[in-house]
């Protein structure tokens, strides 16, 4: 029986229909997934570095990936629109690490209703909605700042029992921010370790430490009436980075008279405020003479800074392994098996160790 030309021509259609790819949501080309990567900022060494990481994932496992961060780490809605245009492409999952985790509560709970997988990553996402965030790609912050602790406490341990109330010590710990979950943990670790080691390892008590400055940075079980021993948690009045210039230089100016034993610098950003008001660190050697100073992440002032010694040391994450880690739980979980939370490490270096080959190469520009 002879077709019309009429069913010729729709059937036809139809064949070229069924023969034609099929494109999936979240897959920008046949077969490949993708995945959004938004991060708290791109203008640091330490996002170029967690941004290789996530290319490289991005390679090993088959899958598109955007990495996309604020210029600025205080432009929090900048973070949200960038999360908006991520999830308008229709990702299979996403990493996130969030400069306000209240500014993407919408989001977080449309991901969790339309099952697209999210990973916290440095920061990652504290109190996201439950079941939203599926696992974490970070380093223990708090335990990595209480290494800078250990590092500073070992160098003015005796400074420490000789303060009296009539000749107080003082300790800094310089914060680029008083939201962001790292800093925060970061500031927190190296506060509780100090004085931890202060009551275990010398003659004081907690009645003679008083934490103060930023109320974000002290705790209700935190020693605040002591005389002896101040621990002053201080935080600029933005993240631009003059005022983490303007900040450390009236800590520096304080620094006689308050007797200032050590300055701890919990983030890359904060590190180059201070080297931007000791002329790179230089004043360091000249003008404090026995100031101890510990950083945080690396660059190359914080390295330099360390190698020519105007630093006894800073501690050192591993961005490159935070970038990959993250691409990789989102794929392991966008491939519907089971993830968890990844420790990514710290280190801490100093002139001495710099160079060594497990550090050498956490240590970016």
């Amino acid at each position: 029986m002879k077709m019309s030309k009429k069913i010729v021509i729709i059937l036809s259609a139809l064949l070229v229909l069924c023969t034609l790819p099929v494109f999936a949501g979240g897959q920008k080309d046949a077969g490949t997934p993708y995945i959004a990567v938004v991060s708290k900022g791109e203008q640091h060494d330490f996002w170029q570095q967690v941004k290789l990481g996530s290319m490289a994932a991005a390679e090993k496992y088959g899958v598109d990936v955007t990495f996309e961060g604020p210029p600025s780490e205080s432009d929090v809605q900048v973070q949200v629109e960038m999360l908006n245009n991520a999830m308008a492409k229709n990702p299979v999952a996403i990493a996130l690490a969030a400069l306000d985790t209240t500014s993407v509560i919408d989001q977080l709970q449309q991901c969790k209703d339309n099952g697209i997988p999210v990973i916290g990553f440095d920061s990652g996402v504290p109190n996201a909605p439950a079941g939203s965030i599926y696992a974490n790609a970070s380093t223990d912050n708090f335990n990595a700042a209480g290494m800078a602790a250990d590092s500073m406490f070992a160098v003015i341990k005796g400074d420490i029992e000789a303060a009296t109330a009539a000749a107080p010590v003082k300790i800094v710990v310089m914060n680029q921010d008083a939201s962001g979950e790292s800093l925060l943990s970061r500031g927190k670790g190296f506060r509780d370790t100090m004085v931890e080691l202060i009551i275990s390892k010398t003659g004081l008590s907690a009645g003679d430490i008083k934490v103060m400055g930023n109320p974000a940075y002290i705790s209700a079980d935190n020693p605040t009436m002591g005389n002896k021993v101040f621990i002053e948690m201080v935080v600029p009045a933005s993240a631009a980075a003059t005022d983490a210039t303007a900040s450390a230089t009236a800590v520096l100016n304080k620094v006689s008279d308050d007797n200032v034993l050590g300055i701890f610098c919990s983030n890359e950003a904060t590190v180059k405020g201070l080297l931007a008001a000791t002329n790179d660190g230089v004043d360091l050697a000249s003008k404090y003479d026995g100031l101890v100073v510990l950083g945080f992440d690396a660059g190359e002032g914080q390295k330099n800074a360390v190698r020519n010694e105007y630093f006894l040391g800073s501690i050192t994450q591993d961005p490159y392994s935070i970038g990959y880690k993250a691409v990789e739980l989102a794929y392991t979980a966008y491939m519907g098996k089971p993830v968890s939370d990844v420790d990514t490490g710290a280190k801490f270096y100093n002139k001495d160790n710099m160079d060594d080959a497990d550090i050498k190469g956490l240590l970016y520009d």
